[in-house]
């Protein structure tokens, strides 16, 4: 997997995202991150419509029910032709499992199944939330290790998780993982709702496989411009 900046659309309406889509490079050369807003408004037809377009696309609906139904569903999401999709590692190894051989059953012929990465902890989940609301006594990076150790013994291709806990990660579960890591910011944007964020250089230097980076590209004036610089220094 090639060191990838996915951009998160994170939009309601299918007409803002094209807006930004055109004021992008090429689609081959482009990574995008859909989530359940833009896609309980789209649908299945639009991520489609992307792939088939050439965009890379990770959907990340982070899966999270018993395993049945997960499997189920990754089997119809192994169908778009998708890049990558997302799961909560809070499900459970054989919830992780269902969803792995649902990729596998329900990808075309000639394809490759998409990789499936679990979230472990949310980047907005704080060291106090995950203390007195989630009762967990292990610490953020423990609590993270754990979660990333389930994953993988029940077949998950990587996990989601903040860059400041990659080093870590890698170090006890090993470089033949990826580590995908939301929560990035350059240098003089403001971290809105993240609570762990990193800068694409410092994300890069931490060992992260790729980079999901939202409000800093979606919201600027010269999206693709951005788009570039933050490449560029993830790289």
């Amino acid at each position: 997997m090639e060191k990838a900046v996915f951009i998160a659309l994170d939009y309601d309406r299918e007409e803002d995202a094209q807006n930004l889509l055109m004021k992008l490079g090429s689609a081959d050369k482009t990574y995008l991150k859909i989530g359940m807003e833009l896609f309980y408004h789209s649908g299945s037809h639009f991520v489609k419509q992307l792939v088939e377009q050439g965009y890379h696309i990770f959907l990340d609906l982070k899966l999270h029910d018993i395993p049945n139904t997960v499997y189920r569903a990754a089997k119809q999401l192994a169908q778009l032709g998708v890049f990558c999709i997302t799961i909560h590692a809070l499900g459970g190894s054989e919830m992780i499992m269902a969803a792995k051989k649902g990729l596998v059953a329900g990808t075309p012929k000639g394809m490759k199944p998409p990789k499936l990465l679990a979230v472990t902890e949310l980047t907005s989940i704080s060291d106090a939330i995950l203390r007195n609301e989630q009762n967990c006594s292990l610490s953020m990076t423990k609590q993270v290790v754990s979660l990333a150790q389930t994953a993988k013994k029940a077949g998950a291709d990587g996990v989601i998780c903040s860059p400041l806990e990659v080093t870590s990660l890698q170090k006890i579960i090993g470089t033949d993982f990826l580590y995908v890591t939301p929560g990035i910011r350059l240098a003089n944007n403001q971290n809105g709702d993240q609570k762990r964020v990193a800068t694409p250089k410092q994300a890069k230097d931490y060992g992260a496989s790729a980079i999901v980076v939202g409000r800093p590209i979606t919201t600027a004036t010269d999206p693709a411009s951005v788009y570039q610089i933050i490449k560029k220094e993830f790289n």
